[in-house]
């Protein structure tokens, strides 16, 4: 089978983070749906990574460590997936608990911001879908507001509350890029653009990005992901080539009727191009 049509997801969040599904019932799900390569890429989170590699190679599946770290650039919040990694690495670990520190903060100030719109207690009601309450996102407050009855769907919510310029933003520092490039490719892996399709900065902040992201050693870029189109597939493939990056492919899966694409669900990539898990691929974890 060429390496292009492999059915890889590697990008998926489970109950750790801010998905609803625990790692092990992640993977049993990847495997139902045909994934043949599996990566869990919780937020700024390694804590189920033992889990989620036990599941997958119980059930038959290759599997890359993962994560997805939150980072800074030109004003706006950019994901970094890792993969490959020594998921015992110390440096990562202290990196990405460095990088949740600031959550609880930035959520009480959400909370906070909601009240004046009429959405009390809106903290405390996040924390209820909260798995780990360092982890506490904009997704835990959608779901709250959902089930408040106050939006029909998280899509509703963030295109009423909690994106720039809605009621409930707060705005936030992550790490730098380059910090958390270094961390994935000091602990062996390799750092990967995640969804540049979802990322409002204008062309030439674009371009600064993947320019600055190369130089610090990023190696990757989701071509093909939930929240892409297909020009969005033609335009990062384009860009994949132009930078010299490896193409990768995942859903971006939270929760079941609550994402864009479920797991093992995505076109293939685009067969130009070098797909991630085959230029890593002494670093793939096989049953």
């Amino acid at each position: 089978m060429p390496a292009d049509l492999l059915n890889a997801d590697l990008h998926c969040h489970s109950n750790v983070s801010d998905g609803t599904l625990a790692p092990a019932v992640l993977a049993e799900r990847a495997q139902a749906r045909g994934v043949q390569l599996w990566a869990l890429t919780d937020h700024d989170e390694i804590g189920g990574l033992h889990a989620a590699r036990d599941a997958a190679l119980a059930h038959g599946m290759a599997w890359l460590s993962g994560t997805e770290i939150s980072v800074s650039f030109a004003g706006t919040t950019v994901h970094i997936v890792g993969l490959g990694f020594d998921i015992d690495d110390a440096a990562l670990a202290a990196g990405l608990a460095r990088t949740r520190g600031g959550r609880e903060a930035r959520a009480r100030e959400m909370g906070a911001e909601l009240a004046k719109v009429g959405i009390k207690d809106a903290y405390e009601g996040a924390l209820r879908y909260v798995g780990n309450p360092q982890l506490i996102s904009r997704t835990h407050f959608a779901r709250h507001i959902v089930d408040s009855g106050v939006c029909d769907s998280t899509h509703e919510v963030f295109r009423r509350f909690l994106v720039e310029g809605k009621p409930g933003y707060v705005p936030t520092r992550w790490a730098g890029l380059g910090d958390a490039v270094r961390w994935i490719t000091q602990a062996g892996g390799a750092a990967v653009i995640a969804h540049p399709g979802r990322y409002k900065l204008t062309p030439t902040e674009e371009y600064a990005l993947f320019s600055e992201f190369v130089q610090h050693g990023g190696r990757g870029v989701e071509v093909v992901t939930g929240s892409h189109g297909e020009a969005d597939f033609l335009k990062y493939a384009d860009m994949a080539i132009e930078f010299d990056l490896w193409a990768s492919r995942g859903s971006d899966f939270h929760a079941p009727g609550e994402s864009r694409a479920d797991l093992g669900s995505l076109p293939w990539l685009p067969g130009r191009l070098t797909p991630v898990w085959e230029a890593i691929g002494e670093r793939v974890v096989r049953p």
